[in-house]
């Protein structure tokens, strides 16, 4: 795993990534751990991936809660906030990372309540532990932030449309994060080789994944865009406050 962020320029610092028992969100937690950052792992049902990947932080010299917690629940969110506050006195890095919508069994709503109603529930409970040079961070997709004018897989389109409706209501609170000092970043990312969502992708539409993969020219894994999450809660922010990352030539 390269190591894109310089060893100790984030320490003192305390960063939450939601959804960061495994894959993009756990990669992004060990790149600001290996930068010197105090680290919060979030998960919803993943509590002995989540410890595993604490302990491996911790040999890294950095400081590690873990809080099990559903976005979708406030009350459980709270719970978190006030655990980080405990536990740290405020929060420098906020990683949006947590979204889903193509598991079974949910409700029909649950995409939108998940990738657009926890969005903001989350921002605005760790609002209140954010200061002046703090930042935010959402992660999505080409195939969301681009769904208004480029058409996706009928498999995904319900995600994609509840990820565009949580970027344009988290959009809205840039003026009022700004005020308080806030920055705020989205990353979109093509499909990512690895991924829940691209096994599930590919389960419903097989040859998906092989399919954007010629088109795009390369697909990034999870420790590549995970690097670009990470990159992007350091890096200047572009004017229009989303970091497009890969080939977005077909996207319109």
């Amino acid at each position: 795993m390269t190591q894109p962020i310089p060893a100790g320029s984030l320490s003192g610092k305390t960063a939450l990534v939601t959804g960061s028992s495994r894959g993009i969100g756990a990669d992004t937690a060990t790149y600001f751990a290996q930068a010197g950052a105090n680290v919060v792992i979030n998960f919803r049902n993943k509590a002995p991936r989540a410890e595993k990947l604490a302990t491996q932080l911790r040999e890294l010299g950095v400081e590690v809660l873990v809080v099990g917690a559903d976005l979708t629940d406030p009350a459980s969110v709270s719970d978190m906030m006030s655990q980080v506050r405990d536990a740290f006195g405020g929060l420098d890095l906020l990683v949006l990372n947590a979204s889903g919508g193509m598991e079974s069994g949910m409700g029909e709503d649950y995409a939108l309540v998940l990738n657009r109603d926890a969005q903001l529930n989350v921002l605005d409970a760790a609002v209140p532990l954010m200061g002046d040079g703090s930042r935010v961070v959402f992660v999505t997709s080409h195939q969301a932030h681009f769904i208004r004018t480029t058409p996706t897989m009928p498999e995904y389109e319900p995600v994609a449309l509840s990820k565009r409706a949580g970027e344009d209501a988290l959009r809205e609170r840039i003026p009022g994060l700004a005020e308080q000092g806030i920055d705020f970043v989205v990353v979109s990312g093509d499909m990512i080789e690895g991924t829940i969502t691209a096994t599930l992708l590919e389960r419903a539409n097989p040859g998906a994944i092989a399919d954007r993969r010629e088109s795009a020219g390369k697909l990034y894994n999870v420790s590549e865009f995970a690097a670009e999450v990470a990159l992007a809660a350091v890096e200047p922010i572009p004017s229009d406050n989303t970091r497009l990352v890969g080939d977005v030539s077909s996207f319109g």
